[in-house]
């Protein structure tokens, strides 16, 4: 009786963990896609222009980038479940922030300090998971934690499109709060704390990164003018200062050796093009499909179903196919899929015809990026040592954010010139532009998956 009562236990544990690490993993990837759908609504209310609006995505994503590497640091040498909790609360708070902001000035400011909890929840939560379990059990509750935080890929924009049709856009916000609260509450209960080996803070490192990349690609937006070429210049700048650093210290952020792999650099630049095209997509696509379409935010959500939908049913076969053919060839394919769902929207779309026509190229650029994600995050993952695999994927985030960062930069330049939002017609011809560069995007990537040099691939 004994026995059952300890396994019970043990069960009931392993389950509190496998939930309340999945639900950090969620909240944090939720948040970059359920803004998506009220980026229309955001705009009008702020009468602010695309290049404004971008912030309200882009801030996220640089702070995440920019900290992440910090918060698993901090998550060694103070405890990783004190991480965690901490990165929920701040998280919550930037939440209750952007939920009140006026303008987007402070919709930002709230929106880099949502950035900083949510950088610390999704490592700090796959390392209590991994820590928490034994290695028969691990497997298996990484792929659910997995599946979970994909799920917000496909939950996002449908419910962030619900809520702005029945409430408002702010309430997208206030559903963070009291599940943030009780989630902090739970995990003080029910998470076991751990430890790593402790490590140098990389406080100005981490500094130099957030500037020179925010920006940078500020510059890039703001151009055409003599002021964004100095601030991009001078990004570029601290850039280069952060590379040099990272070549001199004994412990660096970014072990620069890690780019003489081949593989290594290929897959994340591969990475950093696939998620440029995608996001890129993501904050035009939503915004289409209201402003051209007709449809509201409920309904723009929910048309995304056929992109984001194919998750379920693509993400596990490509898992497998992976194994099976390797990653250069997964990754190629769904990189392949991607640019051509992208580039058949952008060439067929003349603002007129029925949403139906849009279902095969939306289900296509979704298989594609299930396919080539998983690829590419084995590809950099099984270019390094197994005692690197940890910081190997910090890289790998960083680069898939970054990524994410500068396609939507891009697609706003894009958008500005070949269009603009004063009538259908001018927001279809930047749309149809913008669709086009994010599809070349995808195929960039393709020249740098042929260069993976994986043993699974021979």
């Amino acid at each position: 009786m004994g026995a059952d009562t300890a396994m019970e236990t043990n069960g009931q544990r392993t389950i509190w963990i496998l939930i309340l690490t999945s639900l950090g993993f969620f909240m944090s990837m939720m948040d970059s896609m359920i803004v998506t759908t009220a980026s229309t609504a955001i705009r009008t209310d702020f009468h602010i222009s695309m290049t404004t609006l971008q912030w309200a995505m882009n801030a996220y994503n640089i702070t995440i980038a920019a900290v992440l590497l910090v918060g698993v640091t901090l998550g060694e040498r103070f405890g990783r479940r004190q991480i965690y909790n901490w990165g929920i609360l701040i998280f919550t708070v930037g939440s209750i922030g952007c939920a009140l902001a006026g303008n987007i000035q402070a919709l930002v400011g709230a929106r880099i300090i949502e950035g900083v909890g949510a950088s610390v929840m999704t490592p700090m939560s796959m390392a209590i998971l991994t820590h928490a379990l034994p290695a028969n059990r691990r497997g298996k509750a990484l792929g659910i934690w997995s599946g979970i935080g994909g799920l917000a890929l496909i939950v996002g924009p449908s419910l962030g499109g619900l809520i702005v049709a029945r409430l408002a856009w702010p309430w997208i916000f206030w559903i963070n709060v009291p599940i943030g609260l009780v989630a902090v509450w739970l995990s003080r209960r029910y998470l076991p704390e751990s430890t790593g080996v402790a490590s140098r803070l990389p406080l100005l490192d981490t500094g130099l990164m957030m500037v020179s990349l925010a920006g940078i690609i500020w510059s890039l937006s703001a151009l055409p003018g003599l002021k964004p070429i100095v601030i991009g210049m001078g990004s570029l700048a601290l850039g280069g200062w952060l590379l040099y650093r990272q070549s001199r210290v004994a412990e660096p952020m970014i072990p620069l050796s890690y780019f003489r792999l081949q593989t290594f650099t290929a897959g994340n630049m591969a990475t950093f093009l696939l998620y440029a095209a995608m996001y890129g997509v993501v904050f035009f696509l939503p915004q289409f499909l209201q402003a051209v379409g007709g449809a509201n935010a409920l309904v723009a959500g929910l048309e995304l179903l056929p992109w984001t939908g194919t998750l379920v049913f693509v993400a596990p076969f490509a898992g497998k196919a992976v194994d099976r053919f390797g990653e250069k060839k997964i990754a190629t394919l769904g990189l392949a899929l991607q640019a051509l769902g992208y580039a058949l929207i952008g060439s067929l779309n003349n603002g007129h015809q029925a949403y139906w026509l849009m279902i095969i190229p939306l289900a296509l650029a979704g298989s594609g990026l299930s396919m080539a994600g998983p690829a590419l995050q084995k590809a950099v993952l099984g270019a390094v040592k197994p005692a690197a695999i940890g910081q190997a994927s910090g890289i790998y985030n960083v680069f898939r954010l970054l990524g994410g960062a500068v396609g939507t930069a891009v697609a706003v330049i894009v958008f500005n010139w070949f269009g603009n939002t004063s009538n259908s017609a001018a927001f279809t011809s930047g749309f149809r532009a913008m669709m086009l560069v994010m599809a070349l995007c995808s195929l960039l990537g393709i020249g740098w998956s042929l260069q993976f040099r994986i043993s699974t691939d021979d």
